[in-house]
């Protein structure tokens, strides 16, 4: 891993802009080789803030992109839940990425059959048996510490063969989820984690500077060799005594 930054901004109002920049920028950075940009997505406060941000860079081009998703809940794309749903309303049809190249699970299979189905998505898509390695996974946090759908004491925490798990015992509703393994996780080019909100400040000072017990989900993403970033706004950051960064208005990532 080629280092942690952790980057405070004022309010989400800062943040959202530049996590837009930070994934244009990746992308073009992905695209001048003649490849593809693979990204992934994660749902809960990062779908509201892609939906503005990313259709606000000029001259986006998504033709080339490829998206899949770190987790996803098991109800159909039509369910205020679904993470897939969300992003159709709010981002996809905004920007310009083929229908094809957006990788969704199939709601209709049980659990199991659901991640087995998914991973196969991922391999094909990414034309590998080994572990595919996304561009950029966009990752964020619940209070108790838990990413994707990995949550604090679950056993798919230990998980190391899988590439995509099946959860049937949510502590979040709904219960019946699909989720990216660690090991997934941990084989981007990068990751960015996007926290927000005062009520994040103790379980960040936790994951980014330690505490007690075991350690959290989220404290368990280390890229092997990519990078990793922690954006985040002030009420947000309010007890960390870390390294942080402060960019000034505009300044690129």
């Amino acid at each position: 891993m080629s280092g942690r930054r952790v980057v405070v901004f004022p309010s989400v109002a800062e943040l959202g802009p530049s996590l837009a920049q930070l994934v244009s920028s990746r992308a073009e950075k992905a695209l001048s080789t003649g490849g593809s940009f693979s990204l992934g997505l994660s749902g809960g406060s990062l779908v509201s803030i892609l939906g503005k941000e990313l259709p606000a860079v000029p001259s986006l081009d998504c033709s080339k992109w490829l998206i899949g998703f770190c987790d996803e809940r098991l109800v159909p794309f039509s369910d205020p839940e679904s993470t897939y749903g969300l992003y159709k309303n709010q981002l996809f049809e905004k920007i310009n990425i083929p229908e094809d190249r957006i990788l969704a699970i199939d709601p209709s299979l049980p659990v199991k059959e659901c991640a087995d189905d998914y991973a196969g998505k991922l391999s094909k898509a990414f034309n590998t048996g080994e572990i595919p390695v996304f561009d950029m996974l966009l990752l964020g946090m619940g209070p108790d510490g838990h990413t994707c759908s990995l949550f604090p004491d679950h056993p798919l925490l230990q998980e190391t063969q899988r590439t995509v798990a099946p959860i049937s015992d949510s502590p979040k509703p709904p219960p019946q989820r699909v989720t990216m393994t660690l090991p997934t996780v941990n084989a981007a080019q990068c990751v960015v984690f996007v926290s927000t909100g005062g009520s994040k400040a103790p379980v960040l000072k936790q994951v980014l500077e330690g505490g007690e017990g075991p350690a959290l989900p989220a404290a368990l993403v280390a890229p092997r060799q990519g990078e990793l970033f922690w954006l985040v706004d002030e009420p947000a950051a309010a007890s960390l005594t870390s390294q942080m960064e402060r960019p000034g208005p505009g300044a690129k990532l």
